[in-house]
Order: C-alpha cells, then sequence, then structure tokens
C-alpha cells in the first residue's frame, strides 16, 4: 500500500526515463531511401527524367513526445488496474477489487490477439511467398490489424476508402474491399464476399471473448455473481473497444510533385479507415456482458481465489 504522493513518484520515473528515450530516438529518425521501380507510374518517370525518384520521412518531435506521454500514462494505469501487487491507497483497494479481474483478463485478450496475428503474419511470410511485404504488414501496423480483426469479429464495423495508384502495406483482403472513391463499409459480410475464410474470424472472437469470461470469473473472488462478472467484463470490453478504434483511425494523405510541380498527374492518394463507433463500441458491451456471464458459469469448477482479504494494518511500536 503507498501513498498518493508515493505513487506519482513511482509513475514519473518511467514517464521520464520514456520521454528521454523518446526524444532520442526522434532526434535520429530520419532517412532517406530510393524507390525501387516496378510496374508502377514511377518507372515511367524515372526513364522520363533519367532518375531515380527518392523519399524520405523525419519525426516530429512535439507530436511524438504527446503521443508518448499519453500511452506511457494509459499505460501505467492499465498496470495499475491489472495488477494484484499495486501499490494503491487504502481509498482504492475496494474497487481495485472489483476492477482487476476484468481489466486483466480484457488485457490478455488484446496481447493475445496481438500474438496470434503475429503467429499467422510469419506462417503466411514463411509458406505464401511475398515474404518482405507480409514482414513489413506486420512492422508497420500489426497491433492495429489485429485489434482490427477482434472488433470485426463480434460485429463490429469500420468505413474507409483507399485511392491512388499505389499499393499500400496492407492485406490485399482489405485493399481490395477499400480500394475505390467512395467510403466502403469494412466488415465480416464484406470481406466475406471477397474470401469466405473471414468468417472464421468470428469463430476466433466468439472463442477468445469466452476464455476471457472465464477468466475473468476464475481470478475473481468468489462471492462475485454472475451478473457483476457480465458487468464487469461488458464495462472493460467497451472501454478497450473504444480505445482500439480511437486510436486504429487512420486519414493519410499523399503525393507526388515533381520539379515544383503538384500532384496533378494523378499520383496523388488518399487512405481512410475510421471505426462506426457506435455499432463497434455497443456490440464490445454486449459481448463482453454475455461473456462474463456465461464465464461465470463455466469457470465453477475451477478453484476460485476466494475472499480478497484487506491488508493489515502495520503494527504500531508501544
Amino acid at each position: 500500500m503507498a501513498r498518493p504522493r508515493e505513487l506519482l513518484f513511482r509513475a514519473a520515473l518511467p514517464t521520464v526515463l520514456w520521454l528521454a528515450v523518446l526524444t532520442l530516438f526522434a532526434l535520429f529518425a530520419e532517412h532517406t531511401f530510393r524507390l525501387l521501380n516496378g510496374d508502377s507510374p514511377l518507372e515511367d518517370l524515372g526513364e522520363l527524367l533519367d532518375s531515380t525518384p527518392t523519399a524520405g520521412f523525419r519525426a516530429d518531435l512535439p507530436a511524438t513526445l504527446l503521443f508518448g506521454l499519453l500511452w506511457i500514462l494509459g499505460l501505467l494505469l492499465i498496470s495499475l488496474l491489472v495488477s494484484r501487487r499495486a501499490p494503491l491507497p487504502a481509498g482504492l483497494l475496494r474497487f481495485h477489487t472489483a476492477v482487476r479481474p476484468a481489466a486483466f483478463a480484457t488485457a490478455v485478450l488484446l496481447v493475445g490477439y496481438v500474438v496470434l496475428g503475429l503467429v499467422i503474419g510469419l506462417v503466411v511470410a514463411g509458406t505464401q511467398g511475398h515474404a518482405t511485404r507480409t514482414l513489413a504488414v506486420l512492422l508497420l501496423g500489426l497491433p492495429n490489424l489485429a485489434w482490427l480483426g477482434l472488433t470485426l469479429g463480434f460485429g463490429g464495423a469500420w468505413q474507409g476508402r483507399v485511392e491512388g495508384p499505389f499499393g499500400l502495406p496492407v492485406p490485399q483482403l482489405l485493399d481490395r474491399v477499400l480500394r475505390g472513391p467512395d467510403l466502403s463499409t469494412l466488415d465480416v459480410s464484406t470481406l466475406a464476399r471477397q474470401d469466405g475464410r473471414a468468417w472464421w474470424l468470428v469463430v476466433v472472437a466468439a472463442l477468445a471473448l469466452l476464455g476471457t469470461g472465464v477468466l475473468t470469473a476464475a481470478r475473481s473472488p468468489a462471492g462475485v455473481r454472475p451478473w457483476q462478472h457480465a458487468l464487469h467484463l461488458g464495462v472493460a470490453l467497451a472501454l478497450a473497444t473504444l480505445a482500439v478504434c480511437l486510436l486504429g483511425r487512420i486519414e493519410a494523405q499523399f503525393g507526388l510533385s515533381l520539379l515544383g510541380i503538384g500532384d496533378d498527374s494523378g499520383l496523388g492518394g488518399k487512405v481512410e479507415l475510421t471505426a462506426v463507433l457506435w455499432r463497434t463500441t455497443g456490440l464490445g458491451l454486449l459481448w463482453g456482458a454475455v461473456a462474463g456471464f456465461l464465464g461465470a458459469f463455466l469457470a465453477r469448477p475451477l478453484h476460485h481465489p476466494g475472499p480478497v482479504d484487506e491488508p493489515a494494518p502495520a503494527h504500531q511500536d508501544r
């Protein structure tokens, strides 16, 4: 158990170190590289101008530090919610006992989806060819794509579009669904029109959420009722889904400029991907509640830790 001042000090130290590391990386995050010619308009432009197009990037230090700060604060909050031994003030221990099992199980769900996405990506890279492209997808957007699969699996929806002549480092199935001048709806049904294996997202999500409900109940005190499990996990999954929807939003516009001339040649493009917030978050709440309720019954044969005892007060010298 810790006092609020001590808790703030423990949080401040890793935050300062994290921001210092981000600053160091951002200062050196600058590079220019050649674009490889291929079956694209860049090849014709390169031959016409007798040169090879180049592209570069550099880090935006203020934005990097701002989002880095939000990220580390979010991680510290999650750590306090899921840890059994978090040094919380005495007034928060009661709420921590109720919140921790659902928060822990939801964090395991999100991490498990990332691990599953990594395994699938490595298998595809090793067996289906195009290993470089597949590894680029993993490095660029593994957590986003994995959590996108989770939200689509329990019925969520996203809207987006992909314009322009350039391919994107995303799975080709997503590119085919989103490519076009108008907004397209991305959900399991639209994916299944392109590839019937998309329905496996529903099966995986159902099993994963049911396991999350069982884990929540197994780590909860024995006296928690099924409706309380449903409430706790429903709220936890809804909040996690809301965070995924907000953090996974993409909006980018790009173009090619030659000799001061803009992208009038049609080489520009746009990428958009935004969650249908009410539908995706609402279904996260519903699925979490159902999984928590069913998990309470399935977890009954498992060993329960029993009621959580309040920490004994420190002995005082007389």
